[in-house]
């Protein structure tokens, strides 16, 4: 073939191949995979709590829910459930935050209704993360009340309060006689129902600080009150009760007599009278215990307390202590 015309067959095959579409190109190119996506992440949930002592709180307490979540995802939440006796309480969602690798989410509690409560956390599955729930955790929350025979936190917190206003209470954590008189001197005081029975008004009041003794005569040092108005016997210390009891004073007919005075004899045991363990502060009038100790006045002069306390205020009292009788 001439040279010429075989220069003239190459441009020819050449412009020809140049008007081909472009489609007919790509059928010889092999397209990338589409990008497979990562499965949900797997994620464990756990609770616990603050605030709770031994898995219980008393009503009107705070405490809190505490969550862990054992992988972190950006965006997710979970579902905290409370039920009481199988119905619903509360439902909060939740966001989960981050704490290094792991995720943790809170909810804050304060319930008053006493009852088991049961609770759980739970992620629904998205596709970041995958579903996961929390062991059910059960909390019990101890009614504010407490009377004569009962046990557990709500006596023990009633106690503490007592004590620390100076109330004498018995056994820790058993609502025992002692721990009923304290009440009954705490309600003299508060001038609720002279009963020895801890409602949820002396619970609240003790919450707010109520029912503290008003000390008279500070400047006695170590004394005793006798505060005939609520009938109740108040051993002074550095001018803070630091025994409280109920007690009886004289009756209409036999009043105590008022005023400030001084122990001048200390009879043990019991006398003739009933009266038992004594501590005389002016001619016949003594401090002493008594197998009857109404809630109002009834003695015949003399100030009268529980035998249980009768020993212990004995002992505390010397010849000489400063004994204070008045009305408020």
């Amino acid at each position: 073939m001439p040279k010429r015309r075989l220069a003239l067959s190459f441009s020819l095959l050449a412009l020809s191949l140049l008007a081909l579409p472009a489609a007919a190109f790509a059928q010889d190119v092999v397209p990338d995979p589409a990008p497979t996506p990562a499965p949900p992440l797997q994620t464990t949930i756990k609770l616990g709590f603050t605030g709770l002592t031994n898995r219980q709180v008393l009503g009107g307490t705070s405490w809190t829910i505490k969550g862990r979540v054992s992988s972190f995802v950006a965006g997710q939440n979970v579902t905290l459930k409370i039920t009481r006796r199988g119905r619903k309480l509360i439902t909060r969602t939740l966001p989960i935050k981050q704490d290094g690798s792991i995720g943790r989410f809170t909810l804050p509690l304060k319930l008053v209704k006493g009852g088991l409560l049961t609770i759980r956390a739970s992620h629904t599955a998205t596709a970041e993360m995958a579903a996961a729930q929390s062991s059910a955790m059960r909390v019990r929350v101890v009614s504010r009340s407490a009377r004569a025979g009962d046990r557990g936190l709500a006596v023990k917190y009633l106690q503490s309060r007592l004590s620390r206003l100076g109330y004498v209470v018995g056994k820790r954590g058993f609502y025992d006689s002692r721990t009923g008189r304290a009440v009954l001197a705490f309600r003299k005081i508060t001038r609720m129902a002279r009963t020895q029975v801890a409602t949820s008004e002396v619970f609240s009041r003790l919450a707010k600080g109520w029912g503290r003794f008003k000390v008279r005569y500070k400047s006695h040092g170590r004394h005793v009150e006798g505060d005939l108005t609520h009938q109740v016997l108040a051993l002074i210390d550095h001018g803070k009760a630091v025994r409280i009891y109920p007690m009886s004073s004289g009756k209409s007919s036999t009043p105590t007599i008022l005023g400030n005075f001084s122990v001048y004899m200390k009879e043990p045991g019991t006398n003739s009278h009933g009266m038992i363990f004594s501590t005389y502060f002016i001619r016949g009038y003594a401090i002493h215990g008594y197998v009857d100790v109404p809630i109002y006045p009834a003695s015949h002069g003399c100030l009268r307390i529980p035998p249980p306390d009768a020993v212990s205020v004995y002992n505390w009292i010397n010849i000489g202590t400063r004994v204070d009788t008045y009305y408020r």
